[in-house]
């Protein structure tokens, strides 16, 4: 099953009302992401009522794609149902290959001028919308949506730049893998993401990750020498002041 595709406010309103039924973890006020992302997020996981931006980057095809799936994909293989709104090159095949569960993901190519109508709904029955931000958004607009979240304890996951976001994950920096000399596939890329925010996120932070790794995500080990001038492997996380 390729994902949920929503056209038309009655199929949107038949989606919300299944999705808001209760499941498995739908009383737990933090959905799980996968582990290796858990130290860029002030409470390891994705808050109820939060909004967590994943900024576009520049070039826009900088990894925040793949980013924006990693952190889905906990969430939806636990139980949680999934929106993805204004993506229309989403790409189910990969969501699925990250263990995504295509059967409670709904997709909205297209929402057209009643963009914020449509994450509105979403918001009111679904546990994670991810949506791309159009250029057009209002400040008044996205603080109306990040509320309406609070107040149903929906996580917001605006794609591209959001002020005013509990923590905004950006891929900073990546490398592919897997080219050799002129020749070889694409295999996976390592990529540094960056968490900044408010309150408890307000110091930032970075990781290193494959984006994709073997099958998941995957921390980065980097050699760090011993006392005795030896190499052990601890993890790419750096906090700065």
């Amino acid at each position: 099953m390729a994902g949920r595709t929503v056209v038309g406010s009655a199929a949107l309103a038949d989606l919300v009302r299944p999705a808001s039924a209760p499941d498995q973890v739908g009383g737990h006020r933090v959905l799980p992401v996968v582990p290796e992302l858990t130290g860029l997020l002030p409470n390891r996981g994705l808050r109820r009522g939060s909004t967590i931006a994943v900024a576009a980057g520049q070039p826009q095809r900088s990894g925040g794609t793949s980013l924006m799936l990693a952190l889905l994909a906990e969430a939806s293989r636990s139980g949680s149902w999934c929106a993805v709104v204004g993506v229309p090159t989403f790409g189910a095949g990969a969501a699925a290959e990250l263990g995504i569960a295509l059967d409670r993901l709904a997709l909205v190519p297209n929402p057209g001028p009643e963009w914020a109508t449509v994450v509105a709904a979403l918001i009111d029955g679904v546990d994670v919308v991810v949506t791309a931000v159009p250029a057009t958004v209002s400040a008044s607009v996205a603080t109306r949506l990040a509320a309406r979240a609070r107040q149903r304890g929906s996580v917001l996951v605006p794609y591209g730049r959001w002020d005013g976001a509990d923590v905004t994950l950006q891929v900073v920096r990546g490398v592919w893998e897997g080219l050799g000399a002129g020749r070889g596939r694409l295999r996976r890329r390592e990529v540094t993401v960056s968490a900044r925010g408010r309150g408890a996120a307000a110091r930032p932070k970075e990781i290193k990750v494959w984006l994709p790794g073997d099958g998941l995500t995957r921390v980065i080990p980097r050699p760090k020498p011993s006392a005795v001038g030896r190499s052990t492997a601890s993890l790419a996380l750096v906090g700065r002041e």
